[in-house]
């Protein structure tokens, strides 16, 4: 499990309950760019079948996120808007390493690090929502979102040894903080 060492801010809770028409479409894209990489990871790991298996999985779990979203917005009068650069996740991208097996490794806890940041953000979404049918829609997402962090730490425990898990997941947990820091407050996930 991937322990934040960043707590978000109530200011961006703040933001995200004063434009929740923009979070919607972020939430959208987001949901919709997380089916993409699960599908991407079955692609270039065809060799590893609880992998491929596990990734089928969440490409329609995340799609049918996806759909449920895009639904809440058009009850809304939204639209989906164009695909904009995430640049927590491009930042996170850039810490993997080179080579197949670190490659690997870090591509699998980056991915749990990122659903345990949509957990967290989800979850404080639902806390400052009213009861009613919105919050206990994204009630059900952090859930699903902390599964899905759990999901990519057990999966590398599948080809990678505890240690090498706990040490390389201590630094990119480190790196994250310092991301989430300096990322700007707007009404979007990231």
């Amino acid at each position: 499990m991937c322990k934040l060492r960043y707590a978000t801010s109530d200011a961006w809770v703040e933001a995200v309950m004063n434009d929740f028409d923009a979070f919607l479409i972020d939430h959208a894209a987001a949901e919709k760019k997380a089916s993409g990489m699960a599908v991407s990871m079955l692609s270039h790991y065809p060799d590893r079948p609880e992998l491929v298996k596990a990734m089928i999985d969440l490409s329609i779990e995340e799609m049918t996120h996806f759909r449920e979203v895009v639904k809440i917005m058009h009850e809304r009068g939204l639209i989906l808007g164009a695909d904009k650069k995430d640049h927590y996740v491009l930042n996170l991208r850039k810490l993997q390493r080179k080579g197949s097996d670190v490659y690997f490794l870090d591509r699998l806890l980056i991915a749990g690090i990122i659903e345990a940041r949509g957990c967290e953000r989800f979850g404080l979404v639902a806390q400052a929502l009213p009861d009613g049918m919105l919050k206990n829609f994204y009630v059900a997402i952090a859930e699903s979102e902390s599964r899905h962090e759990n999901l990519f730490v057990d999966l590398a425990r599948n080809y990678f040894s505890g240690d090498q898990i706990d040490a390389r997941l201590d630094t990119l947990l480190n790196d994250e903080a310092q991301i989430c820091a300096e990322l700007p407050i707007v009404a979007a996930l990231h």
